[in-house]
């Protein structure tokens, strides 16, 4: 009787080990092994200056790229917002 006693209180602990640990994981939205499934990084490869005049179709047009392209590696600028100097990507890619 002790000894599936002691098995019992083993499976019991293991049990509770491995629930903390997926409530750990889960807390800290990341997975246990390792794998990030994040949102995808954005790799510039060239940029311009924005000069006086410009719009962000202005540029994309100069750089041959489609509004879906142009928009897909600035995704956080604000078009109406173009200020004098500022970098804007013109080739990248999205891993």
């Amino acid at each position: 009787m002790a000894k599936e006693s002691n098995k019992v209180s083993t499976f019991l602990n293991l049990a509770f080990i491995l629930s903390i640990i997926l409530i750990i994981t889960a807390s800290e939205s990341r997975s246990f092994f390792g794998v990030n499934k994040g949102s995808p990084t954005l790799s510039c490869e060239s940029v311009v200056g924005v000069v006086s005049g410009d719009t962000c179709f202005d540029i994309a047009k100069d750089q041959n790229l489609s509004s879906t392209a142009f928009d897909a590696i600035n995704p956080n600028l604000n078009c109406s917002a173009l200020f004098i100097g500022q970098w804007i990507c013109v080739s990248g890619s999205i891993i």
